[in-house]
Order: C-alpha cells, then sequence, then structure tokens
C-alpha cells in the first residue's frame, strides 16, 4: 500500500522513468517485472516525501533503487562500451538553490547518483569526470562493486549477439520530485549507449541537457544524448514555462517533437508531463498516495 500523502503544505509528487525506446520485436521480456521495479523506485522516495523529507532526497533515492535494478541502463544492468566495459555518468540538481551535481566516465562505482549528489554538496565543483570522480567517490566513502557487478548476463547476451547500439533501447533511469515545501530536484543515472567509444558522454550529466531543475520546473531525460545537448531539452522546456509563460504540457510537447527519446517533467503545481517519440517509456507516478506505471504509448496517463 502507497503512503499517505503529506497532511500540510503542498501535496508531494514523484515522477520516475527507466527509460525510453524501441526494443525488438516490440515486446519487453517482462513486463510485471518492469512494474515491480518501477514501482519499487517510486516507494522509495515517496515514502520519503510523505514524511516530509526534501525532493532532492526523494530523488536520490528513487534512482538508486533504478541503479541496483539490473532491468535498467544505470547502475547494475548498464550496457557495454566499445572496449567491452561499463562507463556511467550521473547528475543531481536541486532547484530551490539550482545547485547541480554530476560525474562522468566513471567505474566501479554502486551509486553514480549519490557520486553526483556528494559533487553537490561537498565540493565547489558541478562535473567531476573520470579517474578523478571515481577517486572523489572513494574520498567520500561511497559504495564501490567489483567492475563484473554491474554487467548482467542479459547485457553479455546482447553484446554477444552484436545488437549494438542501433537495437533501439535508450537506457538511462531518472526521478523528479516536488516536496511539500514546494522544493523541485532532478536526478537522472545512466549506463549510456551500447558499443559507445570509451569517454563518451551524453546528456545526462550535462545540465541542462539531460537534467534540470530550478523553482519551477524539473526534468530528467532520456533517449538519444546527442540530439538532447544540441537543444539544450531540459532547459528549452524549462525556459518555454518561466519565459515564454507556456504551460508545461505545451512546453513538453514542444520540446519533445523531433527528439529519439522522452523525459519526465514537473512544475511547482504538481502538473506532470511524460512525452516521449518511441515505442515505449517505463515510467510512473507517486502522488496522492497512489502509485501508477506505464509502459507502452497507448497507456493514458491523468493528472491527478
Amino acid at each position: 500500500m502507497a503512503p499517505s500523502p503529506a497532511v500540510s503544505g503542498v501535496t508531494p509528487v514523484l515522477l520516475v522513468h527507466g527509460g525510453a525506446g524501441n526494443p525488438l520485436g516490440g515486446k519487453v521480456d517482462d513486463e510485471a517485472a518492469v512494474h515491480e521495479a518501477l514501482r519499487d523506485a517510486l516507494l522509495a522516495g515517496y515514502e520519503l516525501l510523505t514524511g516530509g523529507a526534501a525532493a532532492l532526497d526523494a530523488v536520490e533515492a528513487a534512482v538508486r533503487s533504478l541503479e541496483d535494478c539490473p532491468l535498467f541502463n544505470a547502475g547494475r544492468g548498464s550496457v557495454l562500451n566499445a572496449e567491452r566495459h561499463v562507463e556511467m555518468d550521473a547528475a543531481i540538481m536541486d532547484g530551490a538553490s539550482q545547485q547541480p551535481g554530476a560525474c562522468a566516465g566513471v567505474v566501479r562505482v554502486r551509486h553514480p547518483i549519490s557520486l553526483a549528489r556528494a559533487i553537490l554538496e561537498k565540493t565547489p565543483h558541478a562535473l567531476l569526470v573520470g579517474e578523478g570522480a571515481v577517486r572523489y567517490a572513494a574520498d567520500a566513502g561511497l559504495e564501490f562493486e567489483d567492475p563484473d557487478w554491474f554487467v548482467t548476463d542479459r547485457e553479455r547476451a546482447r553484446e554477444a549477439n552484436a545488437r549494438g547500439a542501433a537495437d533501439g533501447e535508450h537506457g538511462t533511469v531518472g526521478a523528479v520530485a516536488l516536496d511539500s515545501d514546494r522544493r523541485l530536484a532532478a536526478a537522472t543515472s545512466t549506463g549510456g549507449v551500447r558499443g559507445q567509444l570509451h569517454g563518451r558522454v551524453g546528456d545526462t550529466p550535462v545540465i541542462g541537457a539531460g537534467t534540470w531543475a530550478d523553482q519551477r520546473v524539473a526534468v530528467s531525460c532520456t533517449g538519444s544524448g546527442e540530439q538532447f545537448i544540441r537543444i539544450a531539452a531540459a532547459h528549452e522546456l524549462s525556459a518555454q514555462v518561466r519565459h515564454a509563460n507556456a504551460t508545461l504540457a505545451d512546453a513538453a510537447a514542444a520540446v519533445v517533437d523531433g527528439l529519439d527519446g522522452g523525459f519526465i517533467a514537473l512544475d511547482d503545481d504538481g502538473s506532470c508531463a511524460m512525452p516521449f517519440n518511441t515505442a515505449l517509456m517505463y515510467r510512473g507516478r507517486a502522488a496522492g498516495g497512489a502509485v501508477q506505471t506505464w509502459i507502452w504509448t497507448d497507456q493514458e496517463e491523468m493528472d491527478g
């Protein structure tokens, strides 16, 4: 059973996604397991929100849950790059302060999203990469795993079958939250693109491209990262709301047009948008005591 909503202030809302894409054969191997994993992530963050925690705490908790799930391309379950090892990116942003933290090209760090938060809170920097980011994770006392822990049997089979990055699966996980004090936050984590060149960085840790939060809007993106970088997609959505007085729904529709992927977005009155231009986007919402999850385009989300 979902926890009860907060009794005072703004009603908390949490959205999550587990990636958008076009799976080969047009089907998902285990839809029930995907729904369960999305629900677990929603509950991990929403229980914090309904207890009065900050949006930043909620998005980190939700994304940590998704990073631990082997069904998604983030943390455990990350895809293999061209050199057949895992490199991970993550970002988190506090809308109230507009302070971000991000990491890119990290290995062995169990929860890259927690490294991103440590960078936000404990350093003067916005982004750390590669060996330096990993070294800082150790200094911050974060949890590490052996490289093989991140690679699932499913990923080994897909890589062996040479399905490659062209199989239409865009893995990335993310969360956006509104807390009872009307604070927003966003978090995103990814293993990148299967077969990507060593050192490639996508939109996830690029603040304003794949991740953004301010006092009006929080956004987490998933899809072909280079496209999202070129138009600063997450920031563009926020800019249309803040400067052009667009509704969240209208801004979301305008920004997603032409992109290969999608995003989850939330504004400071609790309105949600989860548009995508692919066959599916794993997604869910917790609000008002209800928890809902969806996969396909023909499953509608209704504002609550």
